[in-house]
């Protein structure tokens, strides 16, 4: 028996789980915010590196033999030739770049071309997108940008002591916009393309390998970013599918091949085990729930009350919860839709309702795009606290069309990282197979089944794609 770390530096805080190799029992955590203010679009990295310190204070990491790395994606840390930061790191969404993925779009040839060349066509938050902008605005900065990392790739760089070697994972890699998951390999056309010149990019590590040794002797892995890592730490695998609900959604289920979109729906990433994981978003989840909680003057567990007195298809009120564009299908111009109004539908808890299954059936179009590609889907687990919901948990089932899973609130992304560690430990003592990761305990949750009101809810999912398909007819074909 040994323990092992798992670090999560998220967009706003450093979380860490200390477990047990054998078992991934958590023995400690800890917690600390980054110092920052507000969600700045850009960072100054030595923030990630204060927070993880007083993260891991008071002795967390004693007795410690391995640590892995998760971090928030698409963070673009661009670096000088003598491995200074040559501005901040630019994070998040990052809006500023939208139209610099327009551009790049257009420079390669369409959303096919790039689909067929990397797996991902570019939108605002990439960094391939992210070093288009700085290009376009910043050239001085982007002459001098010698090697670029992520947040998760700077930080073992970073824990290594700043070694000459700097790596990656093809998880991370997956997501950047000139690393292919299909070909397992750089595209360093597409580098020049956005940045306008070549740069040095990080060695891609496979799942269980090391980055490298501390000079105190304690094991790196390769990390990897927050949503390979949280599929990591819940334990998913051929057959499951993750359901995200943020204010936006997405969909990722684990398959066997890369997927190539040509209409930019999926984006083909790899997973943290070899296998991949394409992703669908959604602009729009549990900001549709909060946009008619206010609307009817509640919280969101006073409209799951209301939509409980409510029964399946609302009374045949029926919204598209389209209230920021969509991105799935692709209508990032339009808005929402009421429709079914009648005088015995106007009452709040049809409207509340028509909240939770319009959101739902949105969600289930985005797992369908995967289905329809040759993805099984067995199990759909459902994170983020609105999954705790009444209204959430009855509707599901029957909408999504499968056994759905909600796990016990947890940090999953640093549990997924310390399991990485525990692989690449036991790796390198020769206790693992680098082809199997450690079986760790899984997640406690509680299943709910479609059972007998599976049809009802393909009733109700077909009286909503009726609806979509008049309001925006062939949305799913363009």
């Amino acid at each position: 028996m040994g323990i092992v770390a798992g670090l999560d530096s998220s967009s706003e805080s450093t979380r860490i789980v200390v477990c047990d190799t054998d078992t991934g029992a958590v023995i400690r955590q800890g917690y600390a915010p980054h110092p920052l203010e507000g969600r700045p679009s850009d960072v100054d990295p030595q923030a990630w590196l204060l927070s993880l310190g007083e993260a891991a204070g008071g002795g967390l990491l004693e007795g410690v033999q391995a640590i892995g790395v998760s971090a928030q994606q698409n963070a673009v840390v661009p670096l000088d030739a003598q491995g200074g930061t040559v501005r901040p790191a630019m994070v998040g969404g990052d809006k500023r770049a939208q139209v610099a993925a327009v551009d790049l779009i257009d420079a390669l040839g369409g959303r096919q071309a790039w689909a067929e060349a990397v797996g991902v066509v570019p939108q605002a938050p990439q960094p391939v997108t992210k070093l288009r902008w700085l290009a376009r605005t910043e050239p001085e900065a982007a002459q001098r940008t010698a090697m670029v990392l992520q947040a998760h790739d700077w930080l073992v760089w970073q824990l290594l002591g700043r070694p000459a070697r700097r790596t990656a994972d093809r998880g991370g890699a997956s997501g950047t916009g000139y690393w292919s998951a299909a070909n397992a390999s750089y595209r360093p056309d597409l580098v020049e393309l956005a940045l306008g010149q070549q740069t040095v990019l990080p060695e891609v590590l496979g799942p269980s390998e090391a980055a490298g040794t501390t000079p105190e002797g304690l094991l790196i892995s390769a990390g990897t970013g927050e949503t390979m890592a949280a599929a990591f730490g819940l334990g998913i695998g051929v057959g499951d599918a993750v359901v995200s609900l943020g204010a936006s959604g997405s969909v990722m289920a684990v398959h066997h091949e890369a997927l190539a979109d040509p209409h930019g729906m999926i984006t083909s990433l790899a997973d943290a085990t070899g296998m991949h994981l394409p992703v669908v978003h959604t602009s729009n989840a549990v900001r549709a729930l909060r946009g008619t909680a206010e609307l009817l003057g509640t919280d969101l567990e006073g409209l799951s009350q209301l939509a409980m007195k409510s029964t399946p298809g609302a009374h045949g009120l029926v919204l598209l919860p389209y209230l920021e564009g969509e991105r799935t299908p692709q209508l990032p111009h339009t808005a929402g839709t009421l429709s079914g109004l009648r005088r015995e539908s106007m009452k709040p808890e049809h409207l509340a309702r028509a909240a939770f299954e319009g959101m739902l059936c949105s969600l289930a179009d985005a797992l369908d795009v995967l289905r329809n590609r040759g993805v099984e889907v067995r199990r759909v687990f459902l994170l983020g606290p609105a999954a705790e919901l009444p209204a959430v948990q009855a509707a599901a089932p029957m909408l999504l069309g499968a056994q759905v899973v909600v796990p016990q609130a947890a940090d999953y992304a640093a549990l997924g990282a310390a399991r990485q560690a525990a692989w690449a430990l036991g790796v390198s003592q020769g206790t693992l197979d680098p082809q199997l990761p450690p079986v760790w305990q899984g997640a406690s949750a509680q299943a709910f089944e479609p059972g007998e009101e599976y049809a009802v809810g393909q009733a109700v999912r077909q009286q909503y794609v009726a609806v979509r398909e008049q309001t925006h007819p062939g949305a799913f074909q363009s």
